[in-house]
């Protein structure tokens, strides 16, 4: 088994009688990159301070590398984790002074410092504004500073509070992909906070989806983004097509799905009778205007009901009689099927893109 980094152990939060966080065990391991998704007040940013031992919680254990770090030891466990938060904290002083500042506090020389600094500044560049003042950097140039400033210190862990979250798109692409980058170079161990679930998906070996507190599912971007394992998950990494149905046909590891009238073929084991959610990712979905095609192919026929424009898929809502569904179309493939509202046309996937969960209501 592999060494684990972090350990969080029936972890609870409160506050007041509201319960912030309540988690029953979550580990990183060394050289993690994991991602932490969910809407707002999940206890995303709650998690990132106990993990940082910034916050200690009402119950449970944290242990670091084996040590408990409730145990009066805080203060040294923290100078081995290094934190970013959303807004650069900065002071009144030059981007190397800034950068520097961890450094400094902990005595180290100066010829150490720069020399230790000196590549972190190249690597995040901006070493060309090394003697600029914080207060005349723009939002990207003040958040690699930050950046600069944790990475220097070589920290076991790294925590990230939606870093790239305020920055304009072009400067959080750009500090994306560099991220990335000296991620996948050093090997840091690093939990990131994000709303941006392309962002967790582009950066991540591993996401946690939170909800209310409660830690609903961890695992690979794969398993998480493609195969949810609760409703609420498959709504907070994006999947919009959430048809609840009934197994009316059960062959072997084939099924189909009554809902609302129509029939869903899917790839699953399930037995006649249940009760589900067959889950559908948008982009899944491709739209024609032909009526028949492969037999193993879902064909579910529907009517525009709205065409949002995007920067690279237009996003299609139809009726398909009794319940709406999504299509995400390519722009270039939406060219040549130019779709108004109350146009009609069929909504075609594939029963290998049907990832099906028990309907909870149901129990």
């Amino acid at each position: 088994m592999a060494e684990t980094l972090l350990t969080l152990s029936d972890v609870a939060v409160h506050h007041g009688e509201h319960v912030a966080l309540q988690v029953a065990s979550l580990e990183v391991y060394p050289g993690d990159v994991m991602a932490l998704i969910g809407p707002n007040g999940a206890g995303k940013s709650t998690m990132l301070r106990v993990m940082g031992i910034l916050q200690l919680p009402d119950h449970g254990t944290v242990r670091f590398r084996g040590e408990n770090a409730l145990d009066g030891n805080q203060l040294a466990l923290r100078r081995r984790i290094a934190t970013v938060f959303q807004e650069p904290l900065l002071l009144n002083a030059s981007v190397y002074q800034n950068a520097a500042l961890g450094l400094k506090l902990r005595g180290v020389r100066r010829d150490e410092i720069q020399r230790h600094l000196g590549p972190w500044l190249q690597r995040l560049g901006i070493a060309h504004l090394a003697a600029r003042f914080a207060r005349t950097l723009s939002g990207g140039e003040a958040q690699r500073t930050s950046l600069a400033r944790a990475l220097v210190l070589e920290p076991e862990l790294l925590l990230l509070d939606e870093p790239f979250s305020a920055l304009d798109p072009a400067s959080r692409e750009a500090l994306v992909r560099d991220f990335q980058r000296i991620v996948r170079e050093t090997g840091i161990t690093t939990v990131l906070v994000t709303h941006d679930r392309h962002e967790a998906f582009a950066l991540a070996n591993r996401v946690g989806v939170l909800h209310q507190g409660h830690l609903l599912q961890l695992g690979s971007c794969e398993n998480v983004f493609l195969r949810p394992e609760t409703e609420a998950v498959a709504e907070i990494v994006g999947i919009e097509n959430r048809l609840s149905g009934v197994v009316e046909v059960s062959d072997g590891d084939h099924a189909t799905i009554k809902t609302n009238g129509a029939m869903i073929h899917a790839q699953a084991g399930l037995k006649t009778g249940t009760k589900v959610v067959a889950c559908i990712r948008p982009e899944e979905v491709s739209l024609t205007l032909a009526t028949c095609g492969p037999q193993d192919s879902n064909r579910l026929k529907g009517k525009v009901i709205a065409v949002s424009p995007g920067m690279t898929h237009h996003r299609i809502s139809l009726d398909c009689g009794g319940f709406p569904l999504v299509a995400l179309v390519e722009r270039r493939g939406y060219s040549k099927l130019p779709l108004c509202e109350g146009d009609e046309l069929t909504a075609v996937f594939s029963p290998e893109t049907v990832h099906v969960i028990d309907d909870e209501r149901a129990r």
